[in-house]
């Protein structure tokens, strides 16, 4: 079958052309989180990095206002009968933008360079959906050529699956399917990504890169429809301390800060109605139990801490914007999930009976009053994470627990999360496709995100089997096996489902709320 993309870009009104002064282009200022670590796709991990790459690179798929896929570098596309092999016809005026042509070859160096081992590329997973990639990237297979991946000629790339795979259009959206440069790569190296070298495909190309204080884009004229931007650039703000962003939004110095902190949900409501965006969003949030250090690896321990978390409290209480508790590891609504949502068996007891329990698991595990259980808490810089810890920490205290809190950078405490220096620590996870097996991977051996290291070979042999079955119903009904297992394992702690928080300048249009909270700068317009 053959699905042919018409333009989806509709010509937005220009406040600017090419070529004004700087003094009359429209930038957007962006407040944006944590630190942007790097530019190039293949090194990224946060959704404040995947602002940056989502408008300077673009794959065969973006995302449109509501983010849902459709056409980027590609402008029609054929499947096979069996499902198993994509023909992608490429654009003919798909251009990087030092002006050299995006080529099909382009694709398959850089879905080479994402699965070979020797990068270490985090997020490769992501893209095990194609025939041999994770053979490759776990050294089973050494030959490249071998990856489902390949030029028929400039225009034209072939990818085949190992698999029907349902949300696979979906997850070429992501950043681990964007091209490279394959001709800057072979000349820089590693130094590509230098903003006096690097070349890009999206409609905006970065301009300066100062780490730890903001990313500066302008216009790609070379992006096909460079003409229908109606914002010349973005300088995208480093500034995890979310009351200083609020401060210096409400000063006219921000158009979208990207979280607020949740106390000032009711402010922001009375004094700047309309202006505060709160959505519920596929997304996480969760505490990770390093399952490979004493006293974590016991499960009674990690059930015990789970079932002390008021979790009915958090969203309308501690913080204040109504996230919905989770009892379960994959977040409502998701595509290919139908039936009712996976959730432990004490869910629905009442809060006192839940602590009775868990200081009798406890009790049982070796821990109480005359032996407290000590645990250090880790977070990431966040006034909001900072509120949610306290609270876990008071939560447990009537176990017997003692808690530290330490709280770290962001960059630093993914960093620590990886290596494993942790006993508790905060963690969050945003769908970067919609379908289930994007959260359930996140427990799966030899995962990189999988930070606590909870091994289950059942676990993993069910997400195998669901990877391998075509029928909907009967991979659902795996997938849901898993999750069942994982959360009676307490394989980690979920806490809530994420609602976005962000405020957005009456002056911006084109910001729609959705379920990925992805809101590319193509999308946007800014009046003066």
């Amino acid at each position: 079958m053959v699905f042919a993309f018409r333009r989806i870009a509709a010509a937005l009104a220009l406040s600017t052309v090419l070529g004004v002064s700087a003094a009359g282009a429209v930038q957007l200022n962006l407040h944006n989180g944590g630190d942007v670590t790097s530019l190039d796709p293949q090194r990224l991990s946060g959704d404040w990095e995947n602002r940056v790459s989502g408008d300077i690179f673009e794959g065969l798929m973006t995302e449109d206002a509501k983010a849902e896929p459709v056409p980027g570098q590609a402008e029609s596309y054929t499947l096979s009968d069996d499902q198993l092999v994509y023909t992608f016809k490429l654009r003919e005026d798909a251009s990087w933008s030092d002006g050299e042509p995006v080529t099909a070859d382009d694709f398959v160096f850089a879905f080479r360079r994402l699965l070979d081992p020797a990068n270490a590329a985090e997020y490769a997973y992501l893209q095990y959906a194609i025939k041999n990639a994770e053979k490759i990237n776990k050294g089973e297979i050494t030959d490249p050529e071998q990856l489902g991946v390949r030029a028929i000629d400039d225009r034209t790339l072939e990818i085949t699956l190992e698999q029907p795979t349902p949300y696979f259009l979906g997850s070429l959206t992501h950043y681990t399917a964007y091209p490279l440069p394959q001709h800057v790569l072979e000349e820089k190296g590693g130094d590509w990504v230098q903003i006096d070298n690097i070349v890009t495909n999206g409609p905006y190309r970065p301009i300066e890169w100062i780490p730890g204080s903001h990313v500066l884009t302008e216009k790609n004229p070379e992006w096909y429809d460079s003409e229908s931007l109606a914002i010349d650039g973005v300088k995208f703000f480093t500034l995890e301390d979310n009351a200083a962003a609020l401060r210096r939004y409400r000063a006219g110095e921000f158009d979208i800060i990207t979280q607020f902190p949740t106390d000032q949900y009711e402010w922001l409501e009375e004094n700047l109605p309309g202006e505060a965006h709160v959505a519920p969003f596929a997304g996480l949030y969760y505490y990770v139990l390093n399952s490979s250090k004493p006293p974590f690896d016991d499960a009674k321990v990690r059930q015990a801490l789970s079932m002390a978390v008021y979790r009915e409290v958090i969203g309308p209480d501690i913080l204040g914007t109504g996230e919905l508790p989770a009892y379960g590891w994959v977040p409502p609504g998701m595509a290919n999930y139908d039936g009712p949502d996976v959730k432990v068996d004490w869910s629905e007891l009442p809060y006192p009976e839940k602590l009775e329990q868990a200081k009798a698991l406890l009790a049982e595990a070796g821990y109480g009053p005359d032996k407290p259980l000590d645990v250090t808490l880790r977070y990431n810089t966040d006034d909001n994470h900072k509120r949610v810890a306290v609270a876990i920490a008071a939560m447990w205290k009537p176990l017997g627990v003692n808690v530290e809190l330490l709280n770290t950078e962001v960059k630093v405490h993914y960093a620590d999360l990886r290596q494993g220096d942790f006993e508790v620590a905060r963690a969050g996870w945003l769908a970067d496709y919609n379908d289930p097996d994007n959260f359930l991977n996140l427990l799966k051996s030899g995962v990189e995100m999988n930070y606590g290291r909870w091994v289950n070979p059942d676990y993993d042999k069910l997400l195998t089997e669901a990877a391998a079955t075509t029928d909907m119903a009967a991979r659902a009904d795996l997938l849901k096996q898993a999750e069942t297992l994982a959360m009676a394992e307490t394989a980690a702690i979920p806490i809530y489902f994420y609602a976005s928080r962000s405020v957005v300048s009456p002056k911006i249009s084109g910001y729609e709320d959705n379920a990925f909270d992805i809101h590319r700068t193509r999308w946007l317009t800014k009046a003066e």
